[in-house]
């Protein structure tokens, strides 16, 4: 009599193959929609924390990744196709820089922002700085003055520029202290490896900085102006993700999270 077909041990397999297969075509897919990668000035690191979450909130399954760093360092690296999608400068030379190289596309470098600089102590600090303001700099106790390298990093030329224009640059120059970025001089003022410095509102207004620190804001006309601005890399590997980015930085929620620590949008 004839009858069913008799199930072989790679029949009963199937449905488990079947299952597999589906698993690593799902993984394939994800592969498919690469990491965005952003390079940041260091000015951003604690604003861009609220930033990124509020974004990933509305792009679920979009993997961000941001490296913070000096934005002349940046500059050099990506002109040598470092791999980053989207670029977020502490001043706009450097992107534009990059698009007269053709390595940035024009069509999206955007002004994101203005920073400001401050003078900065820890709670404990002996030295008045509210009082003093920039001749805080020439009190017996700041012996050690950070700010970020002016080469590489618009921070650092911005607290030159000040220093030049207050006339403090020859007293103070001998007890410069210099961060590769904005964010490292910070962190020299914080561990006490200097005394005072000049650093970003964004890092002051920052929840730890501003539980552990006092700060006096430069006047604006101090420095050239700060405008910070961003554009998209002509390799870039997620061009979509870094245009959501671009322009969620733009949106209300991000320049109220950039308010808060600091930054004000710079008239057009």
């Amino acid at each position: 009599m004839g009858g069913l077909p008799k199930r072989t041990s790679k029949d009963r397999d199937m449905p488990h193959l079947r299952i597999l297969l589906l698993c690593l075509m799902a993984l394939v897919g994800r592969s498919e929609s690469p990491q965005l990668a952003i390079a940041a000035a260091a000015d951003l690191q604690f604003a861009l924390v609220e930033v990124k979450a509020a974004f990933v909130n509305t792009h679920p399954g979009l993997d961000v990744a941001i490296t913070y760093g000096s934005s002349g360092n940046f500059h050099a690296q990506l002109m040598s196709k470092a791999p980053f999608d989207l670029f977020l400068s502490a001043d706009l030379s450097y992107p534009k820089k990059l698009v007269e190289a053709g390595v940035a596309d024009g069509s999206t470098e955007f002004l994101y922002s203005r920073g400001h600089l401050v003078l900065w102590v820890p709670k404990g600090s002996p030295i008045p700085v509210e009082q003093l303001g920039m001749k805080a700099l020439l009190y017996p106790a700041a012996k050690k003055v950070a700010i970020a390298n002016p080469r590489v990093a618009p921070y650092g030329r911005a607290a030159e520029a000040a220093l030049i224009k207050l006339g403090l640059l020859d007293a103070v120059q001998p007890r410069l202290v210099f961060g590769e970025n904005i964010g490292q001089a910070a962190q020299f003022v914080q561990t006490g490896a200097a005394d005072i410095g000049i650093l970003a509102l964004s890092l002051a207004k920052a929840p730890v900085m501003a539980a552990t620190g006092r700060y006096w804001e430069l006047p604006e006309d101090a420095h050239p102006p700060l405008d910070q601005g961003g554009v998209i890399l002509n390799h870039a590997r997620n061009r979509a993700g870094a245009l959501a980015f671009r322009a969620f930085m733009q949106s209300p929620p991000a320049v109220e999270i950039l308010r808060r620590f600091g930054f004000v949008v710079a008239a057009r």
